[in-house]
């Protein structure tokens, strides 16, 4: 019997650096100590990222039909794509978009039935995928969809930044249209609830950005601070949290402001991408709060350009195994807290064979 946590990884598009990033984050023996990975993907393609990254040797792999046959001190594949599928680095294929897809499906599968603890996802090319029939604009919106979640938050997660976005993968031009008082509101709650029970911040400290320069400038530059942001904020105090701006995006980042709070609410993809890339991006990772289940993955795209090059670093998906199994653990000693908050038991996973 096992307790260990049972890490689901999507191999994302096989012609990105996908599988470079798995196999190399997977050379790091505290890995198979904390948690056992499963790949969905192909034995076939992990063979041959893996014949292109050093210091590989002492890796052992297990091929699986399903996850009751995990072995828990091996790399556990479950073949889920065509064997017809060939690596092309460096190419955006139909091919490689559709086992991407199918990686996920099959993986999202038996996180659903349990037989998985958490998930992570490699990266996949978001033009291609929708070209290939999946209709969403990327991994959050779908697993949003998948388990029922009408509310979730993409949150970009650092050992010493966290931001969190109110509008997601949209065309700039949408955004003021999307943004709401209510919709503020809710990422927001969704962001304080995932910082107690997820990180284990008591009172969590957050700041919300501006969505125009200068704050609006007294509504010189836009209305939106003034009509929506500044209410949602008055809204979100009386019912005694912590949450506090809005502020200035250029200002903020510049300062050591920033540090002082425990997350921070972006109107839009790049406002927050942007200085959580420049500040973190060897260690960031994309988590989805809101789901009933975890689900991380590393910050960063496909880079086909340096695709096969054996150029790529691991370390966002290495933080990105890393905080779905304490994600686990602190969701475990929450829940136990709330039953009985004067024991916490050491958390586990669920027993495996």
């Amino acid at each position: 019997m096992s307790n260990k946590i049972v890490v689901g990884i999507t191999q994302g598009d096989s012609n990105g650096i996908s599988y470079e990033v798995i196999v190399k984050a997977l050379t790091d023996s505290r890995v198979i100590e904390i948690c056992t990975p499963v790949i969905y993907g192909s034995s076939k393609l992990f063979g041959f990222y893996k014949k292109q990254v050093h210091e590989t040797e002492g890796m052992v792999t297990n091929v699986i039909a399903n996850p009751s046959e995990i072995h828990h001190k091996r790399i556990n594949i479950i073949n889920c794509v065509p064997e017809t599928v060939v690596a092309e680095p460096g190419k955006s294929t139909p091919e490689s978009a559709k086992a991407a897809f199918q990686s996920l499906e099959k993986a999202v599968e038996h996180l659903k039935k349990g037989e998985i603890d958490v998930l992570v996802t490699a990266p996949f090319n978001k033009a291609s995928m929708n070209r290939d029939g999946f209709h969403f604009s990327g991994h959050t919106e779908y697993l949003a969809k998948e388990f029922n979640s009408i509310d979730s938050l993409m949150f970009m997660v650092s050992s010493d930044l966290k931001v969190g976005l109110v509008t997601n993968h949209l065309p700039l031009k949408d955004v003021p249209g999307k943004i709401s008082k209510e919709l503020i509101e809710k990422k927001c709650r969704i962001m304080i609830d995932s910082l107690r029970k997820d990180f284990g911040i008591e009172h969590p400290k957050v700041a919300v950005l501006s969505l125009n320069p200068h704050c609006g400038e007294e509504g010189l530059m836009g209305h939106e601070e003034e009509e929506i942001i500044k209410p949602a904020i008055k809204e979100l105090k009386e019912s005694d949290e912590l949450v506090f701006g809005p502020y200035s995006p250029d200002g903020f980042f510049s300062s050591p402001v920033y540090k002082k709070f425990d997350a921070i609410l972006a109107m839009y993809h790049d406002q927050g991408l942007i200085p959580f890339k420049s500040l973190s991006f060897e260690e960031g990772v994309n988590y989805t709060a809101g789901l009933p289940v975890i689900r991380t993955s590393p910050d960063h795209g496909t880079a086909f350009d340096i695709a096969g090059k054996n150029k790529a670093s691991h370390s966002s998906m290495l933080s990105a195994i890393f905080m779905a199994v304490d994600i686990f653990r602190k969701r475990k000693e929450y829940d136990q807290l709330r039953v009985n908050p004067l024991r916490v038991e050491i958390p586990t996973s669920r027993n495996n064979d």
